[in-house]
Order: C-alpha cells, then sequence, then structure tokens
C-alpha cells in the first residue's frame, strides 16, 4: 500500500476541483451556444435557452430565412427542431398552406334541367374554388363556376355546407362574387389582395384549391408569362393574364394564386390542354383586375362600363372588296346616336345602305381602328379597351377617314343603355 504526502493529497484535491469546473463551464458553453437545451422550469434553464425555444429564427444567418421560420412557427407554434428538416423552400410552402388554407373553400351548385318528360328539375352543377376575402362571408370565384347555378353551396375547411348567394357577376373577366352567412361564433380567415403589376417571369406562386374535388390542394410553380390576351367568349377578351406552370385543374377554377407571402396576386382560371389533363399552361386573372370590380359588384352586382354610342360592323372579306375599304381590319361606324357623344365627338356614320342577309349596313362612314391606346380588329377588341373605362371617361379614338387616319377624343356613354336600345 502506498502511501501520499500532505502536500500530495493537497495537489490532487485541488487539479480534480479544476476538472470539475472545467467541466461545469464546457456545459454552460454548450447550453448558451445552442447545442444542448436545459429543460424548461429546470434548475440548468437559462434566459438564451428560453429565447431559443420561443424564437425558431435563431442561429439563423439569412434574413429571408428567419422571415420564413418566424411566419411558420408564429402560426403554428412549430419549434426550430420542427422546422429544421426541412429546406427553407419547404418551410415557405408549408408557411403559406397552413396559415391560407382555411381561406379556401369549395364551391358546389346545382342547375335546373329537364327530364323526360319536359319537367324542371334540379341537377348537380359545377364545382370550383373561391377566396374568402372579408369576414362578413365574401367569397371571390370565377363567373364560370357559379353560372347557370341555381343554388350555391359553400363548403368550409371543416366539413360544413352553408347556402350561398350570387352578389354579382362581371362575365367579362369571369368573375364573380358570392356571400354567405358566416356560422356563429366562427371567425373567417381571410386573403389579402397583393400587387399584380409587380411580377417577374420566374417569381414563384402557389396554388390552393380543390381539383377533381380533393379539398385544399396546394400546387407550386412560378409565373410562365404576363399580359397574356386570352379569349373567354365570342366577344370577351382578357387582358394581362397571369400564365403559370403551377398545375391548374378542373376545381382550380375560382382559388388563388399567391406569392409567397400568401397575398392573392391572380383568380385561378382556366387550363390550356388538347388532352383535358394539366400540362403545365394555366392562367389567372390578375387580381388587380378583381380589385378593380369587387366593390363594384358587391354594391351594385354588375359593373358599369362605357361604350361607344355607335353601331359599328366588324369588317369582314365579302365587306372590304364590295364597298372597296382602304383596309381589310376594324370596326365600320354604320350609325350614330343622333345628338349623341360620339356624334358631337365628330365620329361620321354611313350614308349608303346595302342589305347584307338580314341586315342594313351603312357604308361609307368612319372605320375605327384605335381605341385608348388598343389596336382594335375586331368587335371583342373593343369591348376589350373600353373594358376598363366608365361612362363619362374620354377615350382616344383613331379612324381611317377618306383613307386617312384621323384622331377623335370621344366621350363614353353606358354600355348597358346604349346596347339595350
Amino acid at each position: 500500500m502506498k502511501l501520499y504526502s500532505r502536500g500530495q493529497v493537497f495537489l490532487f484535491s485541488v487539479f480534480s476541483a479544476l476538472i470539475v469546473i472545467m467541466i461545469v463551464l464546457g456545459a454552460g458553453y454548450w447550453v448558451k451556444a445552442g447545442g444542448l437545451e436545459a429543460a424548461p422550469g429546470s434548475a440548468g434553464s437559462s434566459a438564451s435557452g428560453e429565447a431559443l425555444s420561443q424564437d425558431p429564427s435563431a442561429g439563423t444567418s439569412d434574413p429571408a430565412e428567419r422571415d420564413i421560420k418566424s411566419r411558420t412557427a408564429n402560426s403554428q407554434g412549430y419549434t426550430a427542431a420542427e422546422l429544421q428538416p426541412y429546406s427553407a423552400d419547404e418551410r415557405e410552402n408549408i408557411s403559406v398552406y397552413e396559415q391560407y388554407n382555411e381561406a379556401v373553400v369549395n364551391i358546389t351548385t346545382e342547375v335546373v334541367g329537364i327530364n323526360w318528360f319536359l319537367e324542371p328539375v334540379p341537377q348537380n352543377g359545377g364545382s370550383g374554388s373561391g377566396s374568402i376575402i372579408d369576414t362578413q362571408g365574401y367569397v371571390l370565384t370565377n363567373y364560370h363556376v357559379i353560372e347557370k347555378a341555381y343554388k350555391v353551396f359553400i363548403n368550409l375547411f371543416d366539413g360544413s355546407q352553408l347556402e350561398g348567394t350570387v352578389t354579382g357577376t362581371d362575365p367579362e373577366n369571369d368573375l364573380a362574387v358570392v356571400k354567405f352567412t358566416p356560422p356563429r361564433g366562427v371567425n373567417l380567415k381571410t386573403i389579402s389582395y397583393g400587387d399584380s403589376s409587380t411580377l417577374k417571369v420566374g417569381q414563384k406562386v402557389l396554388a390552393i384549391g380543390n381539383p377533381f374535388a380533393l379539398e385544399r390542394t396546394l400546387t407550386v410553380g412560378i409565373v410562365s408569362g404576363l399580359g397574356r390576351p386570352i379569349q373567354i367568349s365570342r366577344q370577351n377578351i382578357v387582358r394581362d393574364m397571369i400564365q403559370t406552370d403551377a398545375s391548374i385543374n378542373p376545381g382550380n377554377s375560382g382559388g388563388p394564386l399567391l406569392d409567397s407571402r400568401g397575398r392573392m396576386i391572380g383568380i385561378n382560371t382556366m387550363l390550356y390542354s388538347p388532352s383535358g389533363g394539366s400540362v403545365g399552361i394555366g392562367f389567372a386573372v390578375p387580381v388587380n383586375t378583381a380589385k378593380r370590380v369587387v366593390a363594384e359588384l358587391i354594391k351594385r352586382g354588375k359593373v358599369r362600363r362605357g361604350w361607344i354610342d355607335a353601331s359599328v360592323v366588324q369588317l369582314f372579306p365579302a365587306l372590304v372588296q364590295y364597298a372597296k375599304l382602304p383596309v381589310s381590319e376594324g370596326l365600320l361606324v354604320s350609325r350614330t346616336k343622333r345628338g349623341g357623344l360620339a356624334e358631337r365627338a365628330g365620329l361620321r356614320q354611313g350614308a349608303e345602305p346595302v342589305r347584307y342577309s338580314s341586315s342594313v349596313i351603312y357604308l361609307g362612314g368612319d372605320i375605327i381602328t384605335m381605341v385608348d391606346g388598343m389596336k382594335v380588329a375586331a368587335l371583342a377588341d373593343l369591348y376589350s379597351a373600353l373594358e376598363d373605362n366608365k361612362p363619362g371617361d374620354p377615350v382616344e379614338v383613331e379612324v381611317i377617314r377618306a383613307g386617312k387616319p384621323v384622331k377623335l377624343t370621344i366621350t363614353l356613354a353606358d354600355r348597358e343603355e346604349t346596347l339595350n336600345q
């Protein structure tokens, strides 16, 4: 048995104490650095440890990533550990979906059909999506989703179904507003408007909808093109449509197209597909168009638009050849309203009547080729050019008169009143 002197025992004790102190200090350093997390409320809990559990963006140097992580955690109570396995892009997708999917509704309709006995009977109509834009229960969707509907039903995120009413429609932009009464005690989530004028090709977008009745489905893509003019009916062209490769299928119509912060920048409207399936070319009505008309749809149920108070005829080959017209595209002014705004502005009507089928066309009048800075080759172009103009607005109109261009400033009349005369 080996004996130690008092001096050796003293040095050994001091050395052991130093080792213990170094271990304790090292453990404290790792807790402060985030390597270990002390249990809340325990003796080892520190202020920095509590901050780590509350701030999911701690230890992240990228400001954008901190913002994404913070927004996701704040909306769902996720911790840093729960978010850690996902990339910044995935966390962004999760954040947008978790915050806004409950504001997307499934819209189903009933229409009136005729049975074998020629009796009117209710039938299942179409279905689509919509965005809750107001806590009072206003839903923005596509016009074609509720077109010809006898009844409209709003299906909420929790499975409840409520009957809605059509507040207003704008077929020219394929937009409609539907209203339902929220259940007592339910606080509706809403989707706020973004700004479609600042979009860039290549920008990330997310679509939430109900394709093939699969509720609140998320698809992700980019802005593939901007300013696309798409003809949605014989006389209606929607300007500035957003093209996206985010999958848009039957049932997505009327749902929101969102930016990476969850702001609505478009209303998903149609899919271009020869096969009927998603081939990556979808189109959305820009949200700035919706912002311009929604208030009027809620207030009036329709949109008042301006019109040139004249009777015009779209040029066609037989007419161009017979009348020996100097241009092959445009709108021939057949008649103007006597004493009307267009006549007072100097627009000239035709004087030589000719019969075409069951109609009478007056030849010799001005040929409209440009309206409000937009080329007018067909009647649909005139509707498109005046889509954002109100009665009383002055517009620049370029016409061909005696083979020469002439510019006029015409004050617009009310379209509905003019066309119903």
